[in-house]
């Protein structure tokens, strides 16, 4: 590994060409959410839609900041922001995808999201080559791509993470698994104890499915990519991959290793669970690394939040090294904005190197699609030092996610029925059987 490279993944920035494993239209005319014109006198107001509804901590903190600089050095430019939970958020970006969109939209750079929005035609062109001086990670942009043309940026590089609190585990004498019996034999040790294992946010799905990605990394090794991308083709997950994955994770619900009610509970539940000492771990990515940050937290449990991925099956081809990321979210503009121009140059104003990937490491977002070399401070938490350790150290990286590799119908279908196969109310059979069909 040559120098350039390990410093980049030693900042915890990665990922080139991860979004390859998994396989410019015309403008909309509608403009109901989007400005009309700028006003005579030269003040120009951009709406910004927003999946992150938290403006105090964690990534909304952070454009919440570059939001308030960029009002200050524009004094001519007014932001207003609609921010909502992600789940809602992509109930109303296809009502907006309809009706006219906001100026500056949070996307998501993987086909299950992004290919059906650009034949919409609903996102504006970029000009890659103004970002070619911005540190983008090789790789990064090509899920935000189309026909080698470029209509979004992207926001983290994530990593499927389970978070865990270093002083319950030491108060109770538990140790980190290193292999899948050891963590079920730990599901077993701390439901002993009366504490839920793990939070989930079983109740929207996808991070069941992100969950399951880790699990697949650890069974199919480096063959995750092309195993998930020829099941989507062949629209036939019936694999001895895939069939084991979805196996270990029904095992697990079997255990005990969610909370009760997992399936029909949401994001903040999970956190806080966790959050508040009622479940030792919680599986979720990178991007709530600030978590160790967060005042709103307990200050006992949130110096003492860690993290570690999914641990090596016996018998699979992922090692412990081995690790499911991908670059995530990210942003774009609407190709009908009547005041594109300035949503273009807000929206390259908070890629600037010292703007989003800056106050993103200083206040322990996670990791950027961009080189943080330079913002090592030396503050940083014990949980951002683990998971640059667990990005410098990986011998593989998933790319995007299972139930992102697929068209629109397959991710709805897999986030939908993937509570049904981890309860027991659907067999492992039925549950592959429908997410084949929604393939074809």
């Amino acid at each position: 590994m040559n120098k350039r490279v390990l410093a980049l993944l030693m900042t915890g920035v990665m990922l080139a060409g991860v979004l390859t494993g998994c396989g410019g239209s015309s403008a909309g005319s509608n403009q109901s959410a989007s400005n009309t014109e700028a006003s005579a006198d030269g003040e120009v107001t951009l709406k910004v839609f927003s999946n992150l509804p938290d403006r105090k901590n964690g990534q909304g903190l952070v454009e919440q900041m570059i939001i308030d600089d960029y009002m200050a050095e524009n004094p001519n430019v007014k932001i207003e922001v609609e921010a909502l939970d992600e789940e809602a958020y992509k109930t109303k970006f296809k009502a907006y995808a309809m009706d006219g969109m906001p100026d500056v939209v949070s996307i998501w750079g993987q086909p299950s999201f992004l290919d059906e929005v650009l034949d919409a035609g609903v996102l504006a062109e970029l000009n890659e080559d103004d970002y070619k001086d911005y540190g983008f990670i090789a790789g990064s942009l090509e899920g935000f791509k189309k026909d080698g043309k470029l209509y979004g940026l992207p926001r983290n590089t994530d990593v499927q993470l389970i978070y865990y609190n270093q002083k319950m585990f030491d108060d109770n004498g538990w140790s980190v698994p290193t292999t899948y019996d050891e963590l079920l034999k730990l599901v077993g040790d701390i439901k002993a104890a009366g504490i839920a294992p793990i939070a989930m946010d079983g109740g929207d799905g996808w991070p069941m499915a992100t969950f399951l990605t880790d699990i697949m990394v650890k069974v199919a090794g480096t063959d995750y990519a092309k195993s998930v991308s020829d099941s989507v083709a062949a629209g036939n997950f019936d694999t001895p991959e895939f069939k084991q994955s979805v196996e270990v994770l029904k095992q697990l619900v079997d255990a005990g290793a969610f909370q009760t009610g997992y399936d029909a509970q949401d994001y903040g539940t999970a956190m806080n669970l966790f959050t508040n000492g009622q479940a030792a771990m919680f599986a979720m990515g990178s991007w709530e690394c600030s978590m160790a940050k967060n005042e709103d937290i307990p200050e006992d449990i949130r110096t003492n939040i860690r993290a570690f991925t999914f641990p090596v099956i016996v018998g699979g081809k992922g090692g412990a090294n081995d690790i499911a990321a991908w670059n995530g979210g990210g942003y774009a503009v609407a190709a009908d904005s009547a005041v594109k121009d300035e949503a273009i140059k807000f929206l390259n104003y908070m890629y600037q190197p010292d703007k989003l990937s800056k106050y993103g490491w200083e206040n322990g977002v996670g990791m950027s699609a961009q080189d943080q070399t330079s913002y090592l401070t030396g503050d940083e938490t014990e949980l951002q030092l683990s998971v640059m350790d667990m990005v410098k150290n990986a011998t593989s990286v998933s790319g995007t996610p299972i139930n992102d590799c697929g068209p629109a119908t397959f991710k709805t279908v897999m986030e939908s029925e993937i509570q049904g196969v981890s309860n027991g109310s659907e067999s492992i059979d039925d549950f592959i059987k429908a997410i084949g069909e929604a393939c074809k």
